[in-house]
C-alpha cells in the first residue's frame, strides 16, 4: 500500500519544493554572487536583474494604457464624476447655507492672514487701477456736464419760468456753461479719482469680508446655479483642452520608471509578493500537483 504512496509523495514534494525556490529566485539573491571570483549563475534574481528594463516597461504601459488621453478624459468627464461634482458643489452651499462664519473667517481655515491681506490688496489694487484708468481716460466729464446743463434746461422748461421763456435763456448759456463745467469735472476726475475709487473698493472689500458665508449663499439660487454652471464648463474646459499638456509635462512615464529604479528591492518584493500572494502560493500548490501526478505516472509506467 505504501509503495503505491511514496512515487506521488515524492514527485508532489519536489514539485512543491522547485515552485517555491522558482519563485524565490525572481527576488534573490537582490546583488549578484562570486565565489572565489566566479559569477554564481542566476545571481542576482530574474527581477533585480532586469529591474530598469522591467521599470521602463511598466511605466511605458501604464502612460500609453492606463493613464493615456483617452482613458482619464473618459473617466473623468464621465456622467458619474459630473454627478459627484454637481452633489458636491450642492453639498457645499447646503453646508454653507448655515454657516455663521464671516468670509474672512472661513478663508482662514485654508490661507494664512497674510496670504489674505496679500490677496485683499492685489484685488483692490487691481480694481481701483481699472476704474480709475477708464474714468481717466474716457471724456466722463464731458458727458456730465451735457447731461447736466440738458437736465437744468428741461427742468426750467417744464417750471412756471418756462412759460416766460427762461428756458431759451437758459439753453442760451447752456454751452459755453457746459465746457466750463466738463473742464472742471474733468479735473477733479483726474486729481480725485483714484483716492474716490480705492476708498469706495476699500469699503465694499471690507463689507464682503464681513459678510457671513450663510449670507454669501443665501436667497442667491439663481447666482448660486450660475457659478456651479460655470465652475463644472470649467472644469470641462481644463480636461478636454489642457490635459494632454498637463499629461505631457508631467510624464506618467518617467515618473513611474522612475519611481521603480529608486525602490529598495526589499520594497518591491514586499509589495510584489502582498499583491500576488494567493497567485504565486497557487503556483507553488500546482507544482505539488503537477508532481504528484508526475510520480503516479511514473509509478504507474514502473
Amino acid at each position: 500500500m505504501y509503495h503505491y504512496l511514496i512515487g506521488p509523495a515524492v514527485g508532489a514534494v519536489i514539485g512543491y519544493i522547485t515552485n517555491d525556490i522558482a519563485i524565490r529566485m525572481l527576488f534573490r539573491p537582490h546583488q549578484a554572487k562570486y565565489i572565489f571570483g566566479v559569477h554564481v549563475p542566476f545571481t542576482p534574481g530574474i527581477i533585480p536583474k532586469e529591474k530598469a528594463r522591467i521599470a521602463g516597461a511598466i511605466g511605458k504601459a501604464v502612460s500609453e494604457n492606463l493613464m493615456n488621453r483617452e482613458v482619464l478624459e473618459k473617466s473623468l468627464l464621465s456622467d458619474d464624476m459630473l454627478t459627484k461634482i454637481n452633489d458636491a458643489i450642492d453639498e457645499f452651499v447646503l453646508t454653507q447655507s448655515t454657516n455663521e462664519e464671516t468670509i474672512e473667517q472661513f478663508a482662514s481655515h485654508y490661507l494664512t492672514a497674510d496670504d489674505i491681506a496679500a490677496m485683499r490688496s492685489n484685488a483692490t489694487e487691481g480694481i481701483v487701477k481699472m476704474i480709475t484708468g477708464k474714468l481717466q481716460d474716457t471724456n466722463l466729464g464731458d458727458s456730465i456736464a451735457h447731461m447736466a446743463t440738458e437736465h437744468a434746461v428741461e427742468k426750467t422748461r417744464n417750471s412756471v419760468a418756462g412759460l416766460f421763456g427762461a428756458d431759451k435763456l437758459v439753453a442760451g448759456f447752456a454751452q459755453p456753461i457746459e465746457k466750463i463745467l466738463a473742464k472742471h469735472i474733468n479735473e477733479i476726475l483726474q486729481t480725485n479719482s483714484q483716492q474716490m475709487v480705492e476708498d469706495l473698493v476699500t469699503k465694499q472689500s471690507d463689507d464682503l469680508m464681513s459678510m457671513t458665508m450663510s449670507q454669501l449663499v443665501g436667497n442667491h439660487d439663481e447666482q448660486v446655479a450660475q457659478i456651479k454652471s460655470g465652475i463644472i464648463n470649467a472644469y470641462r474646459v481644463i480636461i478636454t483642452e489642457h490635459l494632454p499638456r498637463i499629461l505631457q509635462d508631467i510624464d506618467i512615464s518617467g515618473i513611474i520608471e522612475q519611481r521603480i529604479n529608486d525602490m529598495d528591492m526589499n520594497e518591491a518584493e514586499a509589495i510584489i509578493l502582498d499583491v500576488m500572494k494567493k497567485e504565486l502560493r497557487a503556483i507553488v500548490w500546482l507544482g505539488a500537483l503537477l508532481g504528484s501526478i508526475m510520480g503516479t505516472v511514473n509509478m504507474l509506467l514502473l
